[in-house]
């Protein structure tokens, strides 16, 4: 079922033009247009590393996916012409959970050393986790023999990168409190995840939006501003007397 896909992704559809083969359904070429857009990004980020990152090993690995990334994507796309497919780019300027944001890029582009160290470790922990979440679901519900295979085979080697990221990371000393303030960001959100995602993920139940549009109080406005002008009287009138 394609719904079980794209329930962990984006909901834009292929455009409508040659029909897929017959041996493609709507899951595998939602499944490949998906992917490729997340793979270019990925890919993107890790391009970064060899000038930037100030750890060899994360450079290394950085490396090596970037290596990896370059082959998923030309299997990606040979497997997009067979099913006959176009790819009319669905997901354009969609930001997705797992996805690297352009802001996450641009961001990422401007900084060096450790910064710029969690920033990739982050971004990647987050693809690697949405990568093979997407791709479980095409190997349950896709039926093409070829997108079934691809998918299996990211996923083995994307758990591969995932458990090498996570050793890196448990070697990696323990960041101060200030590197961890709110200021700083939530690498996910920033790599694409909705925020009410993260955050029903964090609490483990549903988050239901609230909005509301209560203005600032004038009369506490006024109040403060009556208060000011009373103040500034009462010292002229202090000085006016002593002189």
């Amino acid at each position: 079922m394609v719904v079980a896909l794209l329930a962990v992704g984006c909901t834009s559809q292929p455009t409508a033009g040659a029909s897929p083969g017959p041996a493609f359904n709507a899951t595998d070429t939602a499944w490949i247009l998906l992917m490729i857009p997340m793979t270019e990004r990925a890919q993107l980020l890790t391009d970064l590393a060899p000038s930037r990152t100030a750890d060899p090993s994360l450079a290394k690995l950085a490396a090596k996916t970037g290596s990896t990334l370059r082959g998923d994507l030309r299997r990606l796309r040979a497997v997009l012409r067979l099913s006959g497919v176009p790819d009319t780019h669905p997901h354009e300027g969609h930001n997705m959970p797992g996805m690297v944001s352009l802001a996450t890029l641009e961001k990422a582009a401007a900084t060096n050393g450790q910064a710029f160290d969690r920033i990739l470790s982050d971004a990647l922990r987050a693809g690697f986790t949405q990568s093979r979440l997407l791709c479980a679901g095409e190997q349950t519900h896709g039926q093409a023999d070829e997108a079934r295979e691809l998918a299996a085979a990211i996923a083995r080697s994307t758990a591969e990168q995932s458990s090498q990221l996570d050793k890196l990371r448990a070697a990696q000393p323990a960041t101060s409190g200030d590197e961890t303030t709110r200021d700083n960001g939530i690498t996910a959100i920033e790599a694409g995840q909705a925020e009410s995602v993260w955050a029903a993920k964090q609490l483990g139940r549903p988050i239901v939006k609230a909005w509301h549009s209560i203005a600032p109080s004038r009369s506490r406005t006024g109040s403060s501003r009556r208060e000011v002008r009373t103040a500034s009287r009462s010292r002229r009138g202090r000085q006016h007397a002593r002189a």
